[in-house]
């Protein structure tokens, strides 16, 4: 009976045993130093300090805000582009490198404490409701937004909304007022600023970022141009802050044959990952130039370095911002979101083009300037790269690796800006002001003009010159004294800004683009 007692209590006194010597193990573990078992969750300093304050602190504080700032430090102490993301951002953010926002799809400009419909996007909702540039936005639902003294960023969240949402807005359009109902849409934006044949085989292709959409983007403007007649291409990454590594990778896939490696990543908790061509590219061949600038970073130092590695381009320009690292977004419990370095890319070749940030964020900053003060920006021989290190292409030529990329053409920053006192007409935003008036005033003479190529060739600016004079007066601005320079090069701003209204960026870039010295050193060497 003994026996058959202890046979069915042996077990649970066997189970007591080893569950008394875990705990007591563990907590011996504890006492040592180590973590215990039985405490999942261990309290920071951090987070110590935020509820003290939380439970102690003399004043009402809010506690979030005080985390947000917290996180802001920590991450600002990791690296230059290690960003935290507050919620009330984040949405924004989002659109922005995503490349498309829920709205009207209109742009505008505030003048005289009016908004001013500068330009309505092709086929989206205002263009469908019969919005038009010119028009000048009085109230939105009900709403008066006319004589508020509103900033941009403020108009934008009146309008802006769901998609599917609607929004009334009550309108003057050549002083007769109007009220128009629009439906609100998700808006695209493009990432091309212009594409357009400069002469009968040479194509050009202005990229402002690699946003979501940037291939496609980039793509349709490829083809079209290619049905033209183009064979040789001119890309102008030049203050391109870049975006998506994989739009760069899609794009510098076109422009290489087989197998190709493109770029590779790499860091202290990410193993080595790398991007191939993998298809036939629709430019594999015929002559290439890449236009890069100081403010030329990210993904478009990764298309530009791939390019230069492989012997596929000529770079042309100024060295590039030098920004080689990898960032990946992840998601907080409260909606907001840390966009954390992951990883550095290198080229080809193995050079990574990321310069030093040990000096801190204001000085990896200001770098940029620097360069301007030792003379880099307008001397081909004051270029400099951070490591010195020396690689050799397949074709034998010199490439570098740290701080940015080389180009293999320099073409110094125009040194012989406009004086001051005109730069005022632009600073106050006056010489927006009346370029504008001017173009919705005449605007049955603009409309006789097909193409930006006609304006250039055959308008005559005298009497917006004149107009332009005695509008400057007004700002104690007296024209008639400037250099001839000076003239020249606003005279030619002045028409590239109307030819802006007329056919957006693509007129704008086409115009400003004729007198452009690293343009006509592009076309140089593509002609070759």
């Amino acid at each position: 009976m003994g026996n058959k007692k202890l046979q069915v209590w042996l077990p649970l006194l066997f189970s007591v045993v080893m569950i008394g010597g875990m705990y007591f193990g563990f907590k011996m573990k504890d006492q040592n130093g180590s973590s215990s078992f039985f405490k999942t969750e261990k309290r920071g300093a951090l987070q110590e300090t935020i509820d003290l304050i939380r439970q102690k602190y003399v004043d009402s504080i809010g506690v979030d805000t005080l985390q947000q700032s917290a996180i802001q430090d920590i991450v600002g102490e990791l690296d230059p582009h290690s960003v935290y993301i507050p919620p009330s951002n984040l949405q924004e953010v989002t659109d922005d490198i995503m490349g498309r926002f829920e709205g009207i799809g209109v742009e505008f400009n505030i003048f005289s404490d009016t908004v001013n419909i500068v330009y309505v996007i092709p086929n989206g909702p205002s263009d469908k409701a019969g919005l038009q540039v010119g028009d000048k936005i009085i109230k939105v639902n009900d709403s008066t937004i006319a004589g508020k003294d509103l900033s941009s960023d403020d108009v934008k969240k009146i309008i802006r909304g769901e998609d599917g949402s609607t929004v009334a807005l009550d309108i003057l359009r050549t002083g007769k007022p109007q009220i128009i109902q629009i439906k609100r849409g998700m808006i695209p934006v493009s990432s091309i600023d212009a594409a357009y044949m400069i002469d009968t085989a040479t194509g050009y292709i202005k990229l402002n970022k690699f946003s979501d959409n940037a291939y496609h983007d980039f793509m349709e403007k490829l083809e079209g141009l290619q049905k033209q007649g183009m064979n040789k291409l001119i890309l102008d990454l030049r203050g391109n802050g870049g975006g998506f590594m994989g739009e760069a990778v899609n794009m510098a896939d076109e422009f290489l044959d087989g197998n190709k490696l493109i770029v590779y990543t790499q860091g202290n908790n990410s193993p080595r990952e790398e991007f191939r061509a993998r298809r036939e590219g629709l430019f594999e061949k015929g002559k290439l130039v890449v236009l890069v600038d100081e403010l030329t970073a990210s993904a478009s130092e990764v298309l530009s370095g791939a390019l230069q590695d492989w012997d596929r381009a000529t770079i042309i320009g100024r060295r590039t911002f030098g920004k080689g690292l990898v960032q990946k977004q992840y998601s907080l419990s409260d909606g907001a979101a840390i966009r954390l370095t992951i990883a550095r890319y290198y080229t080809p070749l193995g050079r990574s083009i990321q310069r030093p940030y040990d000096k801190g964020k204001k000085v990896y900053m200001d770098e940029i300037w620097h360069r301007y003060e030792t003379g880099e920006m307008i001397y081909a021989d004051s270029n400099k790269v951070s490591n010195g290190k020396l690689y050799k292409t397949p074709a034998g030529r010199t490439v570098y690796g740290g701080g940015g990329i080389m180009p293999d053409i320099f073409v110094s920053i125009d040194t012989n800006g406009i004086r001051h006192s005109v730069t005022r007409l632009y600073l106050d935003g006056s010489f927006n002001n009346f370029v504008y008036n001017y173009y919705i005033n005449h605007l049955q003479e603009f409309k006789q003009f097909n193409t930006p190529g006609d304006f250039a060739k055959t308008y005559n600016t005298a009497d917006v010159w004149n107009q332009l004079n005695s509008f400057a007066k007004k700002d104690t601005v007296e024209l008639k004294y400037i250099s001839e320079k000076d003239k020249t090069d606003l005279q030619r701003r002045l028409k590239a800004y109307l030819a802006r209204y007329r056919w957006r960026n693509e007129g704008f870039y086409e115009l400003l683009n004729a007198d452009d010295e690293v343009i006509k050193k592009a076309l140089e060497t593509i002609k070759g």
